[in-house]
């Protein structure tokens, strides 16, 4: 089930999102559970809480805190929300995709318009949450984008989850589950019983070492260096990459 939410100091606005939400989920026979806010401080506090939504429609030009500031601070916490601006200025229309806008939309939206756009982010958040994994960290329940995922270890009984970005979340379970969980997807690879990699991101794979994009070494070993290049040239193939010998 997906979550929105809508933000918009019109009252309005907020009523003719309302009726359109209701007509697009009649007629897409949907449910999605929604909530309707009047100020970005309201979002903010809600996403303290642990609150996460799929979807968020934000206004820009509202009193007190502008829509792209708010979108600066819920990227701090929320990497994955999909942010469309509703707004009647194009003057933030560049900006707003520096805080990963999905959509930059001018009001008044009329219906075809509205059914488009949630068309279009429903099948992007369907995607999302097919190639993700959810989390349960140290703050909070957080989906990880896998694409975002560069490799996994396991200290004592903590799984960290190192990001492309250089973040690393610390999470429950082991090794194994993981492993069960994510190989299936056909680019991830375990060298190691205490690693698991995102093959997308190795640079160079030795007789002893993966080395990640990051700079990470990961150890190989003894015996596995063949299985594991093959493993990897298997994967570059599938993906196309050129070779040089």
């Amino acid at each position: 089930m997906l979550r929105a939410a809508f933000c918009d100091d019109d009252l309005n606005v907020l009523k003719e999102m309302d009726i359109l939400f209701e007509k697009y989920c009649a007629a897409r026979t949907q449910k999605i559970v929604y909530a309707m806010f009047r100020s970005p401080l309201e979002v903010l506090a809600e996403i303290d809480k642990g609150m996460r939504w799929d979807i968020l429609f934000l206004d820009i030009l509202m009193p007190g805190q502008n829509g792209i500031e708010t979108a600066k601070e819920i990227r701090q916490h929320d990497a994955n929300v999909k942010i469309i601006f509703l707004t009647s200025t194009a003057e933030f229309a560049v900006e707003s995709y520096t805080v990963g806008a999905y959509l930059y939309q001018m009001k008044p939206v009329c219906e075809e318009r509205f059914f488009e756009m949630m068309d279009s982010v429903a099948s992007a958040c369907k995607r999302a949450r097919q190639d993700s994994l959810l989390l349960c960290a140290k703050n909070g329940i957080r989906r990880i984008d896998l694409e975002k995922l560069e490799y996994c270890e396991v200290m004592g009984r903590t799984l960290l989850f190192h990001l492309e970005d250089g973040k690393v979340l610390e999470g429950g379970g082991g090794m194994e589950q993981l492993c069960r969980s994510l190989i299936p997807y056909g680019y991830f690879l375990r060298p190691h019983r205490s690693f698991l990699v995102n093959m997308e991101y190795i640079q160079s794979i030795s007789s002893k070492t993966i080395v990640m994009n990051c700079g990470a070494n990961i150890p190989i070993p003894h015996g596995k260096y063949s299985t594991i290049k093959e493993t990897y040239l298997a994967y570059a193939f599938t993906r196309k990459l050129v070779f040089i010998s």
